[in-house]
């Protein structure tokens, strides 16, 4: 399992989410995912790529707090820690 540091929690985070449609650019700390058109099936998808990668468990209750890519990134950081 790869260490979750805030680097390698936020590069691998922003490919994921580039790759369900926004381009790179736009997948930034403070976007929304409102704002990128990431909608619930991409944030199940997400879930799954955190459990994999840093077997951090993240709820439908966790996912429904989240409300930009900051806001994800932290929290898999502030778990995995």
């Amino acid at each position: 399992m790869a260490a979750a540091t805030p680097e390698a929690v936020e590069s691998r985070i922003v490919e994921a989410l580039a790759s369900f449609g926004p381009d790179v650019e736009q997948v930034t700390r403070t976007a929304t995912f409102e704002e990128l058109d990431i909608d619930s099936l991409d944030l199940v998808e997400l879930a799954q790529i955190v459990e994999d990668e840093w077997g951090v468990e993240l709820k439908g209750d966790d996912m429904k707090s989240l409300k930009t890519v900051g806001d994800s990134i932290d929290l898999v950081v502030a778990r995995a820690s």
